[in-house]
């Protein structure tokens, strides 16, 4: 299993929990902070799909003016999450 807490920038919400299976399938999401009801319809939308392809519907989505978003902010996460080499648990 992989696991990470990222710390969103520039966003409502202050931190994000991922957490991902040896073949990239996401598994639970929370976020602390934020618009709550948006982002539990977020996570559990994400909960048993691919990362790669979170990452690629999420990625880059603005809120307003600020030049990211928690939806952002998640593909960020993911892409860290990504990257870690897998732990044993």
């Amino acid at each position: 299993m992989k696991h990470i807490q990222y710390q969103t920038q520039g966003t409502c919400s202050q931190l994000i929990d991922v957490t991902a299976d040896e073949n990239n399938i996401i598994q639970q999401v929370f976020f602390l902070g934020g618009c709550n009801g948006n982002l539990q319809g977020i996570s559990k939308l994400v909960v048993g799909q691919k990362i790669d392809d979170v990452i690629e519907r999420l990625k880059g989505i603005r809120c307003g003016t600020k030049p990211t978003s928690c939806p952002d902010q998640l593909s960020l996460a993911l892409e860290e999450l990504k990257a870690q080499a897998y732990t044993e648990e």
